[in-house]
């Protein structure tokens, strides 16, 4: 069978060169408008994006013969993934192919801001000198804070190293055996952040990293740190990073992503303070990327094309399962669970082991998928999917243990989660009740009936009268609305553990006078409100 392939934007000339010598009949046209796409995308079999073509519901609405969207890098916000799932169009991306050059980019940006060249260089330029007005310092035996020690988080990390910087790490799927070979040490996030002379982040932009960094944690910073965002606008507070610099919690800034690209005018003005640094993302700007992302995205797009391979697919598994009614609620429970189970477990966990009761066993392979993409989803900065989420896990040094076991007394089905020692709730039980009814039944022998959905504050206590009254009230006083509860407990004044869904989503401030009480134990905060 023959195929075609429209290359939408300016992918790089090697693309083209492997579909043709792949025998595939390839097509560029870089400038088409709305109109023009819709209709010349109607012959083709793939496309080819970067990051300028948007892939909306209305373009695959028309493409009939649509079969694969390529994109030629990692990121894919621009296209409607949903849609293509639903469409049966399977989506691919290059997560590896910039690796190398954006850990560079950011070890130079590294270097830049500790010695002042992009200011100096204009200094000069414009005809100045002033030697000592650009005073830098060395990063030789200087400690780097890495916040995410996935693929390019490491590069940085042996890079460094051989600048004779102490590495440290903040991970929360990282191994230790993983940190030890790049020779850094995984610490808290706050205590990272107490130690860092400098701190680059290597994470996606989710509910908890948007903000990692603002003046709202600023004391918590080792004083004159310099940071670093080469990964996702928005993870150091923006509108902040001049006010930091200014009351003297942060040295400088280099940043190469962006909330919004290209920035605002509100945001071009908090760039041009003389601390600040920038180039216009450039992490995967070079020449070597651009030819291993063609190249990449061009074979994987023929290997799919032709049912060999399907690395780097994001929704393969999610395409052939979304007419799969039997399996597809088991999906939805197990990713939940699996949301849940990473909110409840403690830091570096990397140990999980998950059982399968009931009918559910039989899918048992593709549950262990989703449920690794509801924890990873929180962490990993690619887009985490049923057919990459191993990869992934396997990344990270994840160990995990799967079991069938036999009927259930109670339940028809049973997804349990273990988390293993250190965990202050340690197995976690799930089942489906109905269409879009998705519940926690037990925790640690507990049974409770807690719906896999919203913002859920969960905790134990000494089972005895007022203790809800007390949770209750110190929520009314901060306007926390509770929509249900559910309560599970062995026998009289036994502990107990207590579960309430509140109708907003709640952040620390709100969580402290709820921990102080007398008598409230291991407290946790979840939330489902993103699907998960």
């Amino acid at each position: 069978m023959s195929f075609s392939i429209l290359i939408l934007d300016n992918v790089d000339p090697l693309a083209e060169k492997v579909f043709e010598e792949r025998g595939i009949k390839v097509t560029r046209n870089h400038n088409l408008s709305g109109e023009e796409l819709h209709r010349e995308i109607k012959s083709y079999d793939g496309i080819v994006v970067r990051s300028s073509t948007t892939v909306s519901p209305e373009v695959l609405q028309s493409a009939d013969k649509l079969k694969v969207v390529g994109r030629a890098g990692v990121g894919v916000d621009n296209i409607d993934i949903e849609a293509a799932t639903a469409r049966g169009v399977l989506v691919m991306n290059t997560p590896d192919g910039n690796t190398i050059s954006t850990a560079e980019h950011t070890c130079g940006m590294i270097l830049a801001i500790a010695r002042n060249i992009p200011q100096s260089v204009q200094k000069v330029k414009s005809g100045g000198w002033d030697r000592k007005k650009y005073m830098g310092t060395e990063v030789h035996n200087k400690t780097l804070g890495i916040i995410g020690l996935g693929k390019i988080g490491g590069e940085v990390a042996k890079r460094m190293k051989k600048f004779g910087m102490n590495i440290k790490a903040y991970d929360p799927f990282a191994s230790v055996e993983k940190a030890d070979s790049l020779n850094v040490e995984l610490l808290e996030l706050d205590e990272l952040l107490g130690v860092a002379d400098f701190l680059t982040v290597h994470t996606p932009l989710t509910e908890k990293t948007k903000g990692l960094v603002s003046m709202d944690n600023a004391d918590k910073l080792k004083k004159g740190v310099f940071l670093i965002n080469c990964a996702r606008g928005g993870i150091y507070k923006e509108e902040d990073l001049p006010q930091l610099i200014d009351e003297g919690y942060v040295a400088g800034v280099a940043v190469d992503a962006y909330s919004t690209e290209p920035p605002t005018a509100e945001l071009y003005e908090i760039l041009e303070h003389p601390h600040i640094i920038c180039t216009p993302h450039l992490g995967a700007s070079t020449e070597e990327a651009q030819e291993k992302v063609a190249e990449q995205i061009a074979h994987q797009m023929i290997d799919a094309l032709e049912q060999k391979s399907f690395k780097g697919s994001l929704n393969g598994k999610s395409i052939s399962l979304t007419t799969n009614k039997e399996v597809q609620p088991y999906l939805e429970l197990a990713e939940k669970l699996g949301s849940v189970a990473i909110q409840l477990a403690p830091e570096h966990a990397n140990e999980f082991s998950f059982e399968y009761s009931g009918t559910c066993a039989q899918f048992s392979d593709v549950l262990t998928d989703s449920i690794l993409k509801g924890i990873l989803s929180h962490h990993v900065s690619e887009a985490v999917n049923l057919i990459n989420a191993r990869h992934y896990a396997e990344e990270r040094g994840m160990k995990i243990k799967e079991t069938k076991a036999g009927e259930t007394k109670t339940f028809n089905d049973l997804i349990t989660i273990r988390l293993g020692e250190g965990a202050e709730y340690q197995n976690i039980s799930a089942t489906v009740f109905g269409e879009d009814d998705y519940r926690i039944v037990e925790i640690d022998g507990y049974g409770i009936e807690l719906r896999l959905e919203g913002d859920i504050v969960m905790y134990q206590n000494v089972d005895k009268p007022g203790m809800l009254a007390g949770v209750s009230s110190t929520m009314a006083e901060q306007g926390i609305n509770i929509g249900s509860l559910s309560l599970g407990r062995t026998g009289k004044g036994s502990n107990a553990i207590t579960a309430i869904s509140v109708d907003k989503p709640l952040n620390e401030k709100e969580l402290e006078p709820i921990i102080n009480i007398d008598g409230v134990n291991a407290l946790k905060y979840i939330s489902l409100t993103n699907g998960q």
